[in-house]
């Protein structure tokens, strides 16, 4: 599931291929921004904001985000993809890579200048520079609802996904449902901060410490399944900020409270 980490990821690699080269291909297969044609213009740069992936070409940002299933993949010219044309909703290509966009959920192209109509709602970044760890827990305190549900706001903090929330609560012995006014934020946010960052330089997210297959969570996806802790078997429940928001939860309720 794309998350921080994996948005953080992407941007670099598409930021390490596509970078001070002038654009030869650019295709964007969505209604509002089809005409859109920045060929000739040069990447300066591709940036991850949380969620959130900027390309700027030019004085234009292309931006997407990837939602559950979405992905940039690279390629060299000419070479064959290795997914569906249908599922594809942007192409960059230079001379020598070809980024293509497949699944994304969001397309849009403003002018740089305007970036901050796309992207100024967010809060603190965990993986950017200008990570501010006061304001991020000054929005995550002044929520009023349960932990879980302001975690994943990204008006809060940047980058947390649902599971991150499950995760994070887990280790901090938690419960979902939990009141953000009976949680210590700031370490919750601070153990959140850590395993962000260092699972951006993984190539599999981990929150166990092991990289094996099947082993690198400890309540997420493990519903009915005993817990690595205490044995009590995981529980699944869903919490949103509203009916149509709502997300997958799972915890021990042995180890959270």
């Amino acid at each position: 599931m794309p998350e921080g980490d994996t948005v953080f990821q992407t941007s670099r690699r598409l930021d390490e291929a596509l970078r001070g080269q002038v654009v030869t291909r650019f295709d964007l297969r969505v209604p509002r921004a089809a005409t859109v044609d920045l060929t000739g213009e040069t990447v300066r740069e591709v940036a991850p904001r949380g969620k959130h992936i900027l390309m700027r070409i030019g004085e234009h940002t292309l931006h997407s985000h990837l939602r559950m299933d979405g992905s940039w993949r690279l390629h060299r010219p000419g070479e064959k993809w290795r997914h569906p044309a249908f599922k594809v909703r942007a192409i960059v290509g230079t001379a020598t890579r070809e980024a293509v966009g497949v699944d994304l959920a969001e397309v849009k192209v403003v002018a740089t200048r305007d970036e901050q109509e796309l992207v100024g709602h967010l809060g603190p970044d965990p993986l950017a520079e200008d990570w501010d760890a006061g304001e991020a827990v000054r929005r995550l305190s002044i929520d009023t609802r349960s932990i879980h549900v302001a975690l994943l706001d990204q008006r809060n903090v940047a980058g947390f996904g649902n599971e991150y929330a499950a995760e994070l609560l887990f280790l901090r012995g938690i419960l979902p449902e939990t009141p953000v006014t009976d949680v210590d934020v700031a370490m919750l946010l601070d153990l959140g901060v850590r395993t962000i960052r260092a699972n951006r330089d993984r190539v599999d997210r981990t929150f166990t410490g092991h990289a094996r297959r099947g082993a690198t969570d400890w309540v997420y996806g493990r519903a009915g399944r005993p817990c690595r802790r205490c044995g009590t078997l995981i529980r699944r429940g869903e919490l949103g900020a509203d009916a149509t928001r709502e997300r997958v939860t799972f915890w021990c309720p042995n180890c959270q409270h």
